[in-house]
């Protein structure tokens, strides 16, 4: 995943309820920034995903985050905690400035990646891309209360009083849980449940743990294939078969994680053996289960609270490939 720009990344940002959904998106959202005369005087032009020519009055403020739909995307709108790839720019709104803007994807460059959510960027950028939906260009107007607060940020040009003006190219998309069917239970494997928003649980038996690494599908996806060496965005929980205890939890952080399908210490991003073996060959949409012995995980080496020859049990929930 790219770095997020110092721009909009949430360190030391305040935080920002989500309140009112935009009118501009699908009625069943909420959560984002209702659209406003501020964010509607952004003009925008250029091809999606390509530079934007934009143009606004200056000074342009806003009392509370707006955002405007300048193009309509399609599918469900975003939510908090989704991961996500955009284009964008951010301007000064009192100068009109251009702050800092992304590779463009249509200039063969990658589009950033991030996560919907407070803990990762700013609450304003959370309000402007709640709702939005896949291919959609939204213009948003952030005050500095959604942020970088009453101190401004001079290193960047920001003042106190400036507003942010994003114009944002909502690339992609990723699933927030595993969508595909349910498939019967493996005999002997840990039992699995889900609360309401996907969140899984597991019951490990009282047995000894199997010596052999051991996957089975609880829901079979219908998207792309997973192989080697690709980027996977996964939810995921992590349990000691001996402890039951949970070592490990992206939904407990309330953010995907993005991870290499591909095994070993010299890959970036690469994961245990066990944990890529269960990756390679599943479907997005997919949930699958892992029993993983010490041998494909961590072997006679403790980590953190996982002691030394543990055998692991992980829930993976395949959300998409970068």
């Amino acid at each position: 995943m790219r770095k997020l720009p110092a721009l909009i990344a949430a360190a030391g940002l305040i935080a920002v309820s989500l309140t009112a959904c935009s009118t501009s998106q699908a009625s069943a959202c909420t959560g984002g920034a209702p659209s406003g005369d501020a964010s509607k005087a952004v003009k925008v032009s250029g091809e999606f995903g390509a530079v934007p020519k934009v143009d606004f009055p200056t000074p342009l403020k806003a009392d509370e985050t707006q955002s405007t739909v300048i193009t309509h995307g399609t599918g469900p709108g975003i939510i908090k905690g989704q991961m996500v790839t955009v284009d964008l720019s951010v301007y000064n709104g009192t100068t009109g400035k251009l702050i800092e803007k992304t590779e463009y994807s249509k200039d063969e460059k990658s589009p950033l990646s991030l996560v919907v959510s407070g803990k990762q960027v700013q609450p304003g950028l959370v309000k402007a891309l709640t709702c939005a939906t896949k291919n959609s260009r939204v213009t948003a107007v952030v005050p500095p209360k959604d942020a970088f607060g009453d101190a401004g940020n001079p290193d960047i040009g920001i003042g106190k009083t400036d507003n942010l003006v994003f114009v944002i190219d909502v690339d992609r998309t990723f699933l927030t849980r595993a969508n595909g069917a349910d498939q019967a239970p493996k005999a002997g494997m840990p039992t699995v449940t889900l609360n309401g928003a996907g969140r899984p649980g597991v019951t490990i038996p009282d047995s000894k743990a199997p010596t052999d690494l051991q996957i089975a599908t609880l829901k079979k996806g219908d998207g792309a294939t997973v192989k080697k060496g690709d980027t996977v965005v996964v939810h995921y929980l992590g349990v000691v078969w001996d402890s039951k205890e949970v070592f490990d939890s992206s939904w407990a952080r309330g953010a995907p994680a993005s991870l290499v399908a591909a095994s070993g210490a010299n890959v970036q991003g690469g994961v245990i053996e066990g944990f890529a073996d269960a990756l390679v060959g599943a479907k997005v949409g997919s949930q699958v289960i892992a029993v993983i012995p010490p041998d494909k995980g961590y072997g006679d080496t403790a980590q953190s609270s996982i002691p030394a020859n543990s055998t692991l049990v992980f829930v993976v929930d395949v959300l998409g490939i970068q």
